[in-house]
């Protein structure tokens, strides 16, 4: 099946940009308007997010949500075939922040939120990063597809660990010296076991585990923002978060990476996935008041 596949979405990505886009309008309006996907799932979301817009207004960043959600796919299919000259014409970031940054051996890690385009990102990081770029992925149950997208984003040396695999053979995977790329902003798999604190002025779940890595491993935190500058262009902004992790009470170096999400998400609405169910768990104040980050 690979060898149906990938011909084929080769042959696609050899389109002009303005083709492709073309093609992407097509599939948006199926998308948004015929199948209507997560459509309820996210226009509660942009409700719980922006209580004060109008419903115009959230049905607008919605839209934008979806033409940029569809935009990542087709510019993802692109990736394979695009040279560096035009990758480098479409992307831009101040990875040199990073890079100048003494760790004094040690790893460092980059949070970032669930933002468009994170193909680019990965390709970026991994390419002009001085330090060896680890990420974690969820493997695609069709073995063509995952080929495809495992080959694709490890183009430039990215070393990609599965998500199953994160935890018990991390150490399989790396042995030197690493950055390591973290979407810390999905639903923990317990609400039970999590960082409870204010996003979007509701209490909501964040996973613990990157917080901890950075503590136990002491490693210097860089947050990311990366975002469209216009269509098929895009730029990645790092900031120091922090290089003393473990000065940071429990949660409180997650309350700041929420709120650096936040932030971006407010610069930006429809740059955020809003089709992942962020407020899935429901606040239990008997449950969950000691996991509260005040």
């Amino acid at each position: 099946m690979y060898f149906i596949i990938y011909p084929l979405l080769y042959l696609i990505s050899l389109l002009p940009w303005s083709v492709i886009y073309v093609i992407g309008d097509g599939i948006y309006g199926l998308v948004f308007y015929v199948l209507g996907y997560r459509k309820e799932v996210v226009m509660k979301n942009l409700l719980i997010a922006f209580p004060d817009k109008t419903e115009k207004e959230r049905l607008r960043i919605a839209k934008d949500f979806y033409h940029n959600l569809i935009d990542t796919f087709i510019e993802t299919i692109k990736f394979l075939s695009i040279s560096d000259k035009e990758f480098n014409k479409r992307y831009s970031s101040n990875i040199e922040v990073v890079n100048n940054f003494d760790n004094q051996g040690r790893n460092i890690q980059l949070l970032a939120g669930h933002f468009f385009n994170w193909e680019y990102v990965n390709f970026g990081v991994s390419r002009d990063g001085r330090l060896p770029f680890v990420a974690v992925y969820m493997p695609v149950s069709n073995k063509a597809f995952d080929k495809i997208i495992y080959n694709l984003r490890s183009r430039f040396g990215t070393v990609l660990i599965p998500a199953v695999d994160f935890r018990t053979k991390f150490k399989e995977y790396v042995k030197d010296c690493y950055s390591i790329g973290l979407a810390a902003d999905q639903n923990p798999g317990s609400a039970d076991n999590a960082h409870w604190l204010e996003f979007f002025g509701r209490l909501t779940p964040f996973v613990t585990g990157p917080e901890k890595g950075a503590k136990l491993d002491n490693m210097p935190v860089f947050f990311g923002h990366f975002y469209k500058i216009k269509r098929g262009y895009y730029h990645l902004q790092f900031e120091l978060l922090t290089d003393t992790p473990r000065d940071f009470e429990n949660g409180k170096l997650t309350q700041l990476y929420a709120a650096r999400v936040e932030k971006a998400v407010r610069l930006k609405p429809a740059n955020y996935l809003w089709s992942h169910r962020r407020w899935k768990w429901e606040f239990d104040p008997v449950k969950h008041a000691h996991l509260v980050v005040k």
